[in-house]
């Protein structure tokens, strides 16, 4: 299976200026655990779950703290025609759980590790067997 078959092409995007709150509201109104950061349609990093929680903990103020200083800006991407094996290690290498899909330049989508472990894990019995 390609990663091109289980990207979401819903991308949540919010830009760098953005407040951690107003990034977080996005990210909650549509049920995702990142949002991709662009900065004039140039991918300028990703805010994870983990980047709320982090500035959280560490007290910031939702509505004063920007998203350019909260995300991650090594963002690990993907092509569309790698194999879904493939994206699994890169996550796993990297202890990420977005991948960035692009192609010729084009932001496609995120991939989770939501989306690659149903693909990659055998499909489970319902029955009593």
């Amino acid at each position: 299976m390609r990663v091109r078959q289980l990207t979401s092409s819903a991308i949540v995007t919010v830009g760098p200026g953005h407040s951690l709150r107003d990034a977080a509201k996005v990210m909650a109104r549509h049920r995702v655990g990142s949002a991709v950061v662009q900065d004039n349609e140039q991918l300028a990093g990703i805010l994870t779950e983990r980047d709320v929680l982090r500035a959280v903990a560490a007290g910031v103020d939702p509505d004063r703290a920007d998203v350019g200083g909260l995300m991650t800006r090594d963002v690990v991407t993907a092509g569309p025609d790698w194999d879904v094996a493939e994206a699994a290690a890169t996550m796993a290498e990297h202890r990420v759980r977005h991948l960035v899909v692009y192609e010729g330049g084009h932001l496609l989508g995120v991939l989770s590790v939501r989306d690659v472990l149903p693909a990659l894990l055998p499909a489970r019995s319902t029955g009593d067997g």
